[in-house]
């Protein structure tokens, strides 16, 4: 399975070229991988994140076209590989069909945080959101 989400372009993401400003791309990368643990695999940020978290330790992107205020962006991820703390997850941002603006992979690690929020260490998925996640396994 593909997760996708849509999100129009607005104003806020722009520069003065009219075209989305790249450090917005991967603050609507991170809303996407948020929206997939919240509605996908059932798990919601504010949740996980009383004891744990899931930062991203790779992230490989590439430009391929502008997008432009006004447009939608259809936004996908999928599971390239899964570990047992770990996925490397692919992502595309189409603007219309077939007319990709971003793509890539980011590596993301399932972490604990300890009590007093000082220091992390990977650890594996819980049983659960490992099987979900592998619902989104694609070669």
């Amino acid at each position: 399975m593909i997760f996708e989400k849509k999100e129009k372009i607005r104003f806020q993401h722009i520069d003065k070229a009219g075209i989305v400003f790249y450090p917005r791309f991967l603050e609507m990368l991170n809303a996407l991988v948020e929206d997939w643990f919240e509605e996908a695999l059932d798990l919601s940020f504010a949740k996980m994140h009383e004891d744990a978290g899931i930062p991203t330790v790779d992230l490989k992107v590439q430009f391929k076209a502008p997008a432009r205020l006004g447009e939608t962006l259809s936004k996908k991820l999928w599971v390239v590989q899964q570990g047992k703390s770990s996925i490397l997850c692919g992502f595309s941002f189409e603007n219309a069909p077939d007319n990709i603006c971003l793509s890539g992979e980011v590596r993301l690690v399932y972490v604990g945080i300890s009590e007093d929020r000082k220091s992390i260490a990977s650890t594996p998925f819980p049983a659960e959101i490992s099987e979900k996640i592998k619902l989104y396994h694609i070669e």
